[in-house]
């Protein structure tokens, strides 16, 4: 079966996982509303192209923190890589690597932070951090990061308790998984997930200066929905916002991440980069996020399709390929020879 798009992979996907693995990929929250308008907000938006310019020439590059990267197109945090590829995320910073762009290893990754480092040594690396109620954790974690030679901190802000996920209720899944990098690495064994590694409560506005008072590392705040939290990031001196839903995987019936974007941007009034994840299938998605004032975007579970389908790395790396390919069609085919030409006028919101 030839795979040229990414629901193609998700199809095959499908075929090649366990019914609880793909559900735990796929699942929402409770009727999964959210997961599907993220998709669905996309096209409620339509292209407006310019043509007659010369697009013999289109660099997709940009730059997140400071750091370049091929295309505007990244790998967002996600769990337990394992548990659709035997090399779980080392294959994924692998393939990350190789595109030249910027993978976030999550805490809840099924490999060993040292072990990805190792895997793709020269990767642009971000870690996203589950705050824990200990902080002496967090900060021994952070510091791990920190010397392992990744470039940010993204901080999940959508998950003071876990979303009613059905499917992973029904499947007794959680029993099932283990985590690697909320331990000392000389402990060796794996800790039960959730049972030895609680998502604080309590984690408020006031507690980001002590995480600045503990790094170097840019923050990033991932989660955030509103004009009012964007304000507050900015007060609070971040260095970017990832705008999320959590795949639709936390609360139910919010905004599309897509909905959400604008807003947020606004609010920041260029202050700090914002990006965003949650729906993006297509190459015009992509177009339609910058253009609407993403820096970049980040892809969740077209990630794990490809690590199923394509044996691991390899099938990472044509999910990345035909994105990739799929956005210089779209800059191309609306005029835009560099990222710097997407603009908000390429764009309006349909009344469909």
């Amino acid at each position: 079966m030839s795979l040229v798009c990414l629901t193609d992979f998700q199809a095959h996907a499908r075929e090649q996982l366990s019914k609880s693995t793909r559900d735990f990929i796929e699942g929402g929250a409770d009727d999964s509303i959210t997961r599907d308008d993220n998709i669905a907000a996309f096209k409620r938006i339509r292209l407006r192209p310019r043509y007659l310019r010369d697009v013999s020439e289109v660099d997709t590059r940009t730059t997140i923190q400071g750091e370049e990267i091929s295309a505007p197109i990244c790998i967002a945090p996600t769990g337990f890589h394992c548990l659709v590829w035997p090399d779980g995320e080392m294959s994924t910073a692998r393939a990350a690597q190789a595109a030249g762009i910027c993978y976030i290893t999550s805490t809840f990754a099924s490999c060993s932070l040292e072990d990805i480092v190792i895997a793709a040594p020269e990767g642009l690396r971000w870690f996203q951090l589950y705050v824990h109620p200990d902080l002496q954790l967090n900060k021994q974690l952070i510091q791990r990061v920190e010397s392992l030679g990744f470039k940010a901190l993204v901080i999940t802000l959508d998950t003071p308790v876990c979303g009613n996920r059905r499917h992973d209720i029904r499947n007794q899944l959680r029993r099932n998984l283990t985590l690697t990098d909320l331990q000392s690495p000389k402990k060796g064994n794996a800790i039960p997930y959730f049972q030895m590694t609680p998502i604080s409560t309590s984690l408020c506005w006031n507690d980001l200066s002590w995480f600045q008072s503990i790094t170097r590392l840019p923050i990033i705040l991932k989660g955030i929905l509103t004009k009012e939290d964007a304000e507050l990031a900015v007060k609070h001196n971040v260095q970017g916002i990832i705008v999320s839903n959590h795949g639709g995987r936390q609360l139910d019936e919010v905004l599309a991440s897509i909905d959400a974007l604008t807003e947020v941007v606004a609010a920041v009034k260029g202050k700090i980069e914002v990006y965003l994840d949650g729906g993006v299938r297509t190459g015009n998605d992509v177009l339609k996020a910058l253009a609407l004032g993403a820096k970049c975007i980040f892809l969740g579970r077209p990630i794990l399709w490809g690590l199923a389908c394509k044996q691991g790395e390899h099938g990472v790396k044509e999910v990345l390929n035909i994105l990739t390919n799929e956005f210089h069609t779209s800059m191309a085919l609306t005029g835009c020879r560099s990222v710097a030409e997407i603009n908000r006028n390429l764009v309006q919101f349909s009344r469909l």
